[in-house]
């Protein structure tokens, strides 16, 4: 027999999983973040490697 009234923890929860989203989308734009500050520095070191193989 079903509890009368409103749903207990329904939005504890709702607000819980936007909260842990918001969380996650953080970490992952974090994460792409430094992978093309890497990318850029890698670039950058090969450019100038280049560039003082191309003096001598």
């Amino acid at each position: 027999m079903p509890k009368k009234g409103k749903e207990k923890n329904t939005l504890n929860k709702a607000k819980h999983k936007k909260l842990m989203d918001r969380k996650k989308n953080k970490l992952r734009k974090e994460k792409q973040l430094r992978k093309d500050r890497l990318k850029e520095i890698l670039k950058k070191a090969s450019q100038s490697k280049e560039n003082l193989l191309d003096n001598e």
